[in-house]
């Protein structure tokens, strides 16, 4: 399909749907639900650089986000569609309440502007999804309400450096670097 050409009424319906009840299931945690959105399930984290690929990964990724945040929600501020996949701006919400990665839980809630991008092959399959949003600025709302005067609070906070540090030397995904720029010449 010509990136010009948007499929029908019916089929954007039909994608929408699709998405909007992989939202509902997320909250849900009905992990069974999420992933028959998806014939392979795949996701790809653009700020961590880093993927989920197939059942296995993607599930894990649930468990270790809802370690985290146990109460994850959304907040769907927009949904678009594009000729191959419906894209949609949302705030996260959660309250950290485990470790995310390395970094111990410091009973912080945060918001979180995302846009989300969900991708579909020629059989209209969901293939990807695709997110996009500002680490720091998770970061600075989990440790930002801190108390730097209390010293649990500090011992708290040198933690979440140190872990940051720690998976910061992480490297990328090199399915996200190897990138092909599109043929804009048609």
């Amino acid at each position: 399909m010509s990136t010009f050409a948007f499929p029908s009424e019916e089929v954007l319906r039909a994608r929408q749907k699709l998405v909007l009840d992989h939202f509902t299931d997320e909250v849900r945690q009905d992990w069974d639900q999420t992933l028959s959105t998806f014939p392979h399930p795949h996701y790809e984290l653009i700020a961590s650089m880093t993927v989920h690929d197939g059942d296995g990964e993607v599930r894990g990724y649930y468990h270790d986000t809802r370690v985290a945040f146990p109460d994850q929600d959304h907040e769907i501020i927009a949904l678009r569609h594009s000729h191959d996949a419906v894209i949609v701006e949302f705030w996260l919400r959660g309250t950290h309440l485990g470790h995310l990665g390395k970094i111990p839980p410091t009973k912080a809630k945060h918001r979180t502007r995302m846009t989300a991008y969900f991708l579909f092959d020629e059989n209209e399959h969901l293939v990807t999804e695709r997110i996009y949003f500002d680490q720091l600025t998770v970061l600075k709302q989990l440790i930002g309400g801190l108390d730097k005067k209390n010293p649990r609070d500090l011992l708290t906070l040198g933690r979440a450096v140190i872990g940051l540090l720690a998976m910061s030397g992480e490297e990328p995904d090199p399915r996200l670097l190897d990138t092909t720029p599109p043929d804009l010449s048609v």
